[in-house]
């Protein structure tokens, strides 16, 4: 037992000491006043015996119903919404028609520059507001729970247009709260099944589809929940079956005009749906736990390609760094690596984290495990954080894909300085460069100027297909 929970149990058996006395001296006094009349009261071992048995029962009674009150609350202590497990256990009964997920996207950012008691505060106003709102469309039978840390969630017997409006006008109103900035997004699903945990956890994979495509960051999905399962199923079929769809994005060599590497992009070829785009089905995949599988199945795929193709095409391509970091995934990896006999400096690994690793020195470790293999390490949406400067600082980097802001916005003076000012540094660490999303003629001329090695976009070229890449290069 924790020392902290020992803590907890003496100080719980305090108040139920403290919260028994008056029932004790009722009960001594009622047993003083009908039992003994005599002026000299007379007790013998088994009055004592028995008023101890009382105080026993008594102090036991009050202490069990303290612990069972804690352990079975219904109310989340900061918001005084439903906790989660109450919330889930209340949509049996309630059989809503939808459900929603609202997030504080910039939560974890708030917790960093405010205190505990602010953010606190900043909970609860929220939930307080939306019950508010919801009270003021009519509606009062909400079912409002707290998931995890930065979601609120939502249940409602009615159509989904009455959440939607509800909270498009929570969003308007409260941009901010107590002087605190506040990012929100939100997710509806419709004609919910009675699995209303999983129901819950496509919610989650919605909002994580949202955060990470910059072009819907502030656009709400609305999704049916039998359309989700099945996608889900089709993700599921697909990463078994390892039939993924590869479209490869021509970089152009700035220094001698032509094209030596492609950055590959992945779509699940499903037959079913549509083509199933990686901001739904990455975040699939990492909540079922096929990470690794669909990384390793990409990896093996490239591998596969090189022999397929000319020797002076590379290939730069994303994969988790969950998955780098996983022992079993390299040693697969360099596994098929020798078993293939390709020169494995033709493959490049993108990387992209928003936050240093909290292991820093372990996962260079491992990157230059990657490096002594011979495989290139690239790091992608450079200059977007301050973890990609912080890597910088600690590991040399093969390439650096620089953030779409500073190409799409050269016109800019300080975008334009501070461009130059990461190229000079990236040409002194003898590190290629590369620009994307170049679409004109304007942005090659500007880029070639600064001294870029590399472009890619619509400028360059369209993507390609598998297929057209070997008919190319073979």
């Amino acid at each position: 037992m924790l020392y902290s929970q020992k803590e907890e149990r003496g100080r719980r058996f305090i108040l139920a000491l403290r919260a028994g006395m008056p029932v004790l001296i009722l009960v001594f006094l009622v047993f003083y006043t009908t039992i003994y009349q005599e002026d000299t009261p007379n007790i013998s071992i088994k009055d004592i015996t028995l008023l101890g048995a009382i105080t026993f029962i008594t102090i036991y009674f009050i202490y069990f119903l303290m612990n069972l009150s804690v352990q079975e609350t219904m109310i989340d202590q900061i918001t005084q919404g439903f906790n989660t497990k109450t919330f889930v256990k209340k949509l049996q009964d309630y059989k809503p028609k939808s459900l929603a997920c609202l997030n504080i996207e910039n939560l974890s950012s708030l917790n960093e520059n405010y205190s505990s008691e602010q953010i606190d505060n900043l909970l609860y106003t929220i939930s307080r507001k939306l019950n508010l709102i919801f009270k003021q469309n009519g509606l009062d039978k909400v079912l409002i729970g707290r998931g995890r840390g930065s979601e609120f969630l939502i249940a409602l017997n009615e159509n989904h247009e009455n959440i939607q409006t509800v909270l498009e006008t929570l969003i308007e109103e409260n941009s901010h709260i107590n002087n605190i900035e506040v990012d929100y997004q939100f997710a509806i699903i419709t004609n919910t099944n009675e699995d209303f945990e999983k129901v819950i956890l496509q919610l989650r994979d919605i909002i994580a589809s949202q955060s990470s495509n910059e072009k819907e960051k502030h656009t709400y999905n609305i999704k049916d929940a039998s359309e989700l399962s099945s996608i889900e199923k089709d993700v599921i079929n697909t990463i078994q079956k390892k039939k993924l769809l590869l479209s490869f994005r021509p970089l152009l060599n700035m220094h001698n005009d032509s094209i030596d590497t492609y950055e590959i992009a992945v779509k699940l070829n499903s037959q079913t749906h549509k083509d199933i785009l990686p901001r739904v089905y990455l975040p699939i995949i990492n909540r079922l736990g096929l990470g690794r599988d669909y990384d390793l199945t990409l990896i093996k795929h490239v591998i596969d390609l090189l022999p397929l193709v000319d020797q002076s095409i590379s290939f730069t391509f994303n994969l988790s760094p969950f998955s780098l970091r996983d022992g079993s995934f390299q040693e697969k990896l360099f596994d098929y690596l020798g078993e293939k006999q390709v020169d494995p400096s033709r493959l490049i690994i993108q990387l992209y984290e928003r936050k240093t690793h909290h292991d820093l020195s372990g996962y260079l470790k491992t990157l230059k495990n990657f490096r002594s293999h011979g495989i290139k390490i690239c790091i992608d949406n450079f200059g977007s954080s301050n973890a990609s400067m912080e890597y910088m600082k600690h590991f040399k980097f093969d390439m650096v894909q620089f953030d779409r802001d500073y190409v799409t916005n050269l016109e800019d003076e300080t975008t334009y300085a501070m461009l130059h000012s990461l190229i000079d540094m990236a040409k002194n660490l003898h590190i290629q460069t590369v620009a994307k999303w170049v679409d004109d003629e304007m942005q090659k001329k500007k880029l070639k100027t600064l001294g870029i090695d590399y472009i890619q976009g619509f400028g360059v070229s369209k993507p390609i297909d598998e297929e057209a890449l070997i008919k190319r290069y073979n």
